[in-house]
């Protein structure tokens, strides 16, 4: 994961104007409304076709002598 990047005073100054527009809160709500609407069969659906566009690391081998449950 990469560190945060701190923004500049244009990008503060952008997020404080969307955040006042009470247009794009109510676009806001409503994409958060219907992103939450689906089932978890839709949330797997989605990941499966995407799954290619994500770089995951591969698994590292980690031995461990501690054996307990």
């Amino acid at each position: 994961m990469r560190s945060s990047q701190t923004l500049t005073d244009e990008e503060k100054r952008e997020m404080l104007l969307d955040a006042k527009d009470r247009r794009r809160a109510r676009a806001f709500s409503a994409a958060r409304k219907l992103s939450q609407s689906g089932s978890l069969d839709d949330y797997l659906d989605f990941l499966s076709e995407n799954a290619e566009l994500v770089d995951l690391p591969s698994p590292r081998r980690h031995a461990t002598k501690d054996c307990r449950l």
